[in-house]
């Protein structure tokens, strides 16, 4: 695989970066030390909060996955560095605008929900106009962020890959199409925005080319990816089916959705295996596939605890006890824990891939 080399007197790598630096330091003022320097602390710890700040190390494992993958010797360092920044920058601020408009859309629902009382409360002070005006800057500011990108690199499908990513993020939540209740479409445009678009993304940022065991391995995450998020829709089954929510776990129950998560996990987490194995396998580096077994490992401990919430659910079906229902909620309640395990481990790979391709 080869990237191409840009030409001699093209623009600068630099540019965008330099445009960025300037806008943060044009924020900057000795007043953040006063009671108004406080009071702009806390708007802006606020507005990370209906962000979804919390997004941030899973945005950083799509950029890992797609830097390792795409990543070639030809990439001079400096401007290696500049697209890991630019790129991140803009998986970062496309997660802010989705979290966004769920923040906006869910706040009804989001209301009646004790362990979202921090958002709620969050949302309530910023306000809700205050946050669709930095909605609309957000969106026109990236939006110039990723023409530049585009110009810079000369790639076009960068710029088709973020339109068709932040409306189909947007239209996920939104109505009057709000996908998340829209039964099978909701799955299926989750995987898109949350797998398949950012690390797709971020691939073409470094290459050109199409790598099989790449789409392999991408194929694999978008499967491990809802797999894990099943039981965040488990978790909000019950206040979802109150407010007449179709997500796809209302649909099919709780059983039928603790099955659907534990062979979404199975066959993401083989395919994925099998996608650096044979990469390692391609590039002669067959001895790293000893580290591989990461990916069983930390698969059978997140679904052992799938396997509880199967038997809890089967359990509420013929009782539907209102204690069972509490123990499903909370054990449901630590997916952020089973996702951090599974796509952590994928990005410890991702990047034993990245240093085997400049070191070995």
């Amino acid at each position: 695989m080869r990237t191409r080399v840009r030409p001699e007197g093209s623009p600068n790598y630099l540019l965008p970066l330099q445009i960025v630096l300037l806008l943060a330091c044009a924020f900057y003022s000795p007043r953040s030390y006063s009671p108004l320097g406080n009071a702009m602390f806390e708007t802006v710890r606020l507005f990370g909060t209906v962000s979804r700040a919390e997004f941030l190390l899973p945005n950083l494992g799509s950029l890992i996955m797609g830097l390792a993958w795409g990543a070639t010797l030809s990439t001079s360092v400096s401007g290696l560095v500049v697209m890991i920044v630019l790129s991140f920058a803009i998986i970062n601020l496309s997660s802010a605008i989705g979290a966004q408009a769920n923040t906006l859309s869910d706040r009804e629902l989001d209301s009646k929900d004790e362990r979202k009382k921090q958002l709620v409360e969050a949302m309530n002070f910023f306000g809700a106009d205050r946050l669709k005006k930095a909605l609309i800057i957000e969106f026109a500011l990236t939006l110039i962020l990723v023409f530049l990108f585009m110009l810079i690199l000369q790639k076009p499908v960068l710029l088709l890959l973020w339109i068709v990513g932040i409306c189909l993020g947007c239209a996920y939540s939104l109505p009057p199409i709000r996908l998340k209740s829209r039964n099978w479409l909701a799955p299926i445009s989750l995987i898109l925005v949350l797998a398949f678009f950012p690390v797709l993304f971020a691939y073409y940022t470094f290459t050109t080319e199409m790598n099989p065991f790449f789409l392999m391995s991408l194929t694999g995450l978008a499967l491990t990816v809802y797999g894990v998020i099943v039981p965040t829709e488990i978790r909000d089954y019950f206040g979802d089916k109150a407010m007449g929510i179709e997500t796809l776990t209302v649909h099919v129950g709780l059983v039928k959705a603790s099955l659907i998560a534990m062979a979404l996990l199975t066959a993401g987490a083989a395919l994925t295996a099998l996608a650096f194995l044979l990469q390692f396998a391609y590039a002669q580096h067959l001895f790293l596939a000893v580290l591989l077994v990461a990916i069983p490992v930390a698969g059978s401990v997140v679904l052992t605890e799938f396997r509880k919430l199967y038997s809890l659910s089967k359990e509420f079906m013929v009782s539907k006890s209102s204690s069972t229902e509490a123990n499903i909620v909370r054990l449901s309640a630590h997916n952020p824990q089973w996702i951090m395990m599974i796509t952590q481990t994928y990005s410890i790979i991702s990047i034993v891939l990245l240093v085997s391709k400049f070191l070995l």
